[in-house]
């Protein structure tokens, strides 16, 4: 280091001590300036201390449970909507009760145009009824939080913590089943008792013509476990318990279109109920109350599975379940005559892509060919009664009207000597008749036709109001079907004929002219498909008399009938008409000689 250099070093740490010593605070502001940094330290610590105090304090915020009771936290809450759809179903849910608020079916009309709703708005409500500290609670009533994935939606309401309820709904992309789930998690020490109750109501919507028809064939089905479905009114209110074993489903069901309501595990026992709407634009109400049964599990799950669909009886028969027995096929024997004759031919016939005012045409060509053999039969006994009209009026001139027994038994030795049978013509008309009723059940719950046209006729399903009155006629009601009215004009020749055939007279001959009469105030609100079939029926066998007559000639049946009169009893074939006759005019004689006897 050179002199220069230490020679500046040396002069500033001279000025440095030089500032230190005449700059340094006297003890009066030494003493200030500590008891102003221990204040501040003070408060520092103070602020601290009570912000620690007020946290430790200040108890926890308890679960809504505790502040509103069961589920209150989702007590209040704005109503939201999430859609669910595929190709065949669009489902709205809503938030509020994390249920289904509506439900379209996709492809199908109202009979005026509009989408095919099933049901819509605040009178459809599902939930379930649990029993929590003593007070019931209704899931319906709850908002409930919804998470959306592709085809699936869930529905949650929390309890507390890790403690909830979730409605779960999935949809694939194709299909009329909805996949329902319900998960009760953590909810073991809250729900009380062995089950819990699910509560569903809707109110279905008018979808066809004529609303009256509609209520006539809708109404809540039920099955339950290894037992045929059964219904409850179609005709008036009525509520049902069920008690008489597990319930493997239940149905909401309209005319042409159900919700069905299918759990994994069958219900314990339920109710129904069902009133008839008197509500424009609606046609029942219904009701249900099912029990599930509730084990006490942390967690447990209810899977279940939705039909929202079509009443036609191959898709209901894929579901399982003998859905399919929700159409009315009739009593005995005609349901069987609908559903393994009848169906089999029409499923057949649609098969060719037909028009189905074709089918049903061929569908009654192919009955009259079953039965002709039946037809001739009854044509030829009813020749034979008309040939002996002129010997029975002889005897009945010679008997006279005085004494009925002894005319009826002179009647009957005329039929046993020439071999007739007089309810030849009845027994095979009477064959006929199930299958003559059976299309009175098979038409009017036929899916198929429904929105099918043909000629003039807009929809077989329903009546065609040819003639609108605007007014209601007492028996006939605001219109005139103009096929009912061909159907009738036909009965009424063929009934001639018949009475031509026949040989009827007095009464007989009348009432077969009455009966036309009061089918046409029947049948003229029922489906022009019916009423089509019946006209084509009547034409058809007009044809089979025709074709018929000129096969038989009625002197040759005279000449055999003379013929028997010949033949000693023992060269006769005796029927078992024949059998019974000869039974009964042993009777009659032995009453008559006991008469005689106490005289």
């Amino acid at each position: 280091m050179d002199r220069n250099t230490f020679t500046g070093l040396f002069l500033i740490m001279v000025i440095l001590g030089a500032a230190v010593f005449f700059m340094k605070p006297s003890e009066a502001e030494i003493k200030k300036e500590r008891e102003k940094i221990t204040a501040d330290s003070l408060k520092k610590v103070g602020a601290k201390a009570a912000a620690q105090n007020k946290v430790e304090t200040t108890p926890k915020q308890p679960d809504s449970a505790a502040l509103k009771g069961p589920f209150g936290g989702n007590i209040n809450g704005t109503a939201q909507i999430s859609v669910l759809e595929n190709e065949n179903l669009k489902l709205t849910l809503t938030n509020l009760g994390g249920k289904i608020q509506s439900v379209e079916i996709k492809g199908e009309h109202t009979y005026g145009g509009k989408p095919l709703i099933l049901f819509d708005g605040s009178d459809n409500k599902f939930g379930l009824n649990l029993n929590i500290d003593g007070k019931i609670v209704n899931t319906n009533n709850l908002y409930f939080t919804a998470t959306q994935n592709a085809g699936n939606i869930s529905m949650r309401a929390n309890y507390s913590g890790d403690k909830y309820i979730e409605f779960s709904y999935s949809l694939k992309p194709k299909g009329n089943n909805v996949d329902f789930n319900i998960n009760l998690n953590g909810l073991n020490q809250v729900i009380q008792g062995n089950n819990i109750s699910l509560n569903w109501e809707a109110t279905l919507l008018e979808q066809e013509k004529s609303a009256k028809k509609e209520q006539e064939h809708s109404g809540p089905y039920f099955k339950y476990v290894e037992k045929t479905p059964d219904h409850l009114s179609l005709h008036k209110d009525e509520k049902v318990e069920l008690k008489e074993g597990k319930i493997e489903w239940f149905s909401f069901k309209e005319h042409f279109f159900s919700a069905v309501l299918i759990p994994q595990t069958a219900f314990e026992k339920g109710n129904l109920e069902v009133k008839v709407s008197t509500e424009p634009g609606k046609i029942k109400w219904y009701g249900a109350n099912m029990q599930l049964p509730f084990s006490q599990l942390a967690t447990q799950s209810y899977p279940m599975t939705f039909y929202f669909g079509d009443n036609k009886f191959s898709t209901l028969k894929e579901q399982g379940h003998e859905l399919e027995k929700q159409v009315d096929m009739g009593y005995w024997p005609l349901k069987y005559i609908n559903r393994f004759v009848v169906l089999p031919v029409f499923n057949l016939l649609e098969s060719f892509g037909w028009g189905y005012g074709l089918i049903i045409l061929v569908l009654t060509i192919l009955l009259k060919l079953a039965m002709s053999p039946l037809t001739y039969k009854s044509y030829i006994s009813m020749a034979k009664m008309r040939i002996l009209k002129p010997e029975m009026d002889e005897i009945k001139a010679k008997v006279g009207e005085d004494n009925p027994t002894l005319l009826q038994q002179e009647y009957l030795k005329l039929y046993k000597k020439v071999g007739v049978n007089p309810l030849g013509g009845c027994l095979p008309m009477l064959l006929q008749l199930p299958f003559v009723m059976a299309f009175f059940f098979f038409f009017p719950n036929l899916f198929e036709l429904r929105g099918e046209s043909f000629l003039w006729m807009k929809d077989l399903s329903t009546y065609d109001d040819f003639i609108k009155f605007g007014f209601n006629v007492p028996f006939i009601g605001d219109h005139l079907s103009l096929m009912c009215i061909l159907m009738t004009i036909s009965t009424l020749i063929y009934t001639y004929f018949n009475n031509q055939i026949s040989g009827a007279t007095g009464q007989m001959k009348y009432i077969g002219y009455i009966m036309p009469i009061i089918f046409l105030g029947v049948l003229n609100s029922y489906p022009s498909g019916l009423n089509y079939y019946y006209f084509l029926a009547n034409m058809l066998t007009f044809l089979q008399q025709f074709l018929i007559r000129r096969m038989v000639n009625d002197e040759k049946i005279h000449a055999i009938l003379q013929e028997n009169k010949t033949k000693p009893q023992a060269e006769k074939k005796k029927s078992k008409f024949q059998a019974r006759l000869d039974e009964y005019m042993r009777a009659q004689q032995q009453a008559q000689a006991q008469q005689k006897n106490k005289k």
